[in-house]
């Protein structure tokens, strides 16, 4: 059975730093297309941060030079380091992965999400 469990987000201020984790079993990990995303309240669901099966990242615009996405294969596990926090950083925030479509698409296997507050 595949599963993907995000790390506790948290609360911080302005310009802080966040790291999350998202644990993923079930499946060959290192070939899936990876990705976190996110959604505040009253918004849609969008894309932040992508990594696929060969390591290439790609990010939003909104989190460029903030953001970095990392795996570590051995551990199976996906990470979102966020830095220079902003209050518009806040919302709940999902990781997903995709063995077909890169970035994940709705059909990919979602974590249950970890809620990120950033307070100015």
């Amino acid at each position: 059975q595949v599963q993907l469990v995000e790390s506790r987000g948290g609360s911080v201020q302005a310009g802080g730093s966040l790291r999350l984790a998202c644990v993923v079993s079930g499946y060959t990990y290192s070939s899936y297309c990876m990705g976190w995303f996110r959604q505040a309240p009253d918004k849609e669901r969008e894309g932040v941060a992508v990594i696929d099966s060969d390591g290439i990242r790609s990010y939003a615009d909104s989190v460029k030079g903030r953001f970095t996405i990392f795996q570590d294969n051995l551990k199976n596990t996906l990470y979102l380091q966020m830095n220079s926090l902003k209050p518009e950083d806040t919302a709940m925030y999902y990781c997903a992965a995709d063995r077909f479509r890169c970035p994940p698409g709705p059909a990919a296997y979602w974590g249950r999400g970890t809620q990120v507050t950033v307070s100015s």
